[in-house]
């Protein structure tokens, strides 16, 4: 029995990338493009329909009003299932990096070859990261020079807090309009980017680490 094609919104305010990019992804049988996006809202009433949601998110990075950097963390915020991949035509290894900050999963350069944009998909979707060639290796050295709490996105860094008030995840929600199962998915996120295994470690750090 074959699983059903992964559901792919298209979040660009050009229409004709948005049309290259599914013209693309329909040759794709694995893949299926749901939706398509020209600003922030259109996008979130994507993401936020119950019926059909989508699984990954294909985004520009600049686009006129909210930037696809600033919605990839609205994402991460409000809706940690779909997994966004980031599309741009800046190689800048700081857009790669505010990029990763704020919840996406992967960077991709609009003139990479179509095989690189599906490769770049499929990986994002098995839950990998990706990166264009090229960029992988100049974000392990920008990464490497970065403090743990550098790489954690904001959204991540509030939960954190909130663990060395000594809150649980159901208070932790409260405080934060999430659901009880989207923190515990940042408390997983927060042990993973930070090397931890335990709860009591990760509480431990959080309290070594609090902000205010």
């Amino acid at each position: 029995m074959h699983s059903e094609p992964a559901r792919v919104i298209l979040v660009d305010d050009h229409p004709l990338v948005r049309d290259g990019l599914r013209a693309r992804l329909d040759a794709m049988p694995h893949l299926r493009v749901i939706g398509e996006a020209g600003n922030a809202d259109e996008a979130l009433a994507l993401a936020a329909d119950e019926a059909n949601p989508p699984d990954l998110a294909l985004m520009d990075v600049g686009m006129a009003g909210m930037s696809g950097i600033q919605l990839a963390a609205l994402f991460h915020e409000r809706h940690l299932g779909i997994r966004v991949l980031m599309l741009s035509m800046h190689d800048n290894v700081e857009y790669v990096t505010q990029a990763v900050r704020a919840g996406a999963s992967g960077y991709v350069l609009k003139d990479s070859p179509a095989t690189e944009i599906v490769q770049a998909i499929d990986a994002v979707l098995a839950g990998r990261t990706f990166f264009s060639a090229g960029l992988a290796a100049r974000m392990i050295q920008a990464q490497s020079m970065q403090t743990p709490l550098e790489r954690l996105t904001p959204r991540e860094l509030d939960i954190l807090d909130a663990l060395a008030q000594g809150l649980s995840s159901k208070q932790i929600a409260q405080q934060h309009g999430l659901s009880v199962r989207t923190v515990e998915t940042h408390r997983l996120n927060l042990k993973r980017k930070l090397d931890i295994d335990g709860q009591a470690e990760l509480i431990k750090f959080a309290v070594e680490h609090r902000r205010f």
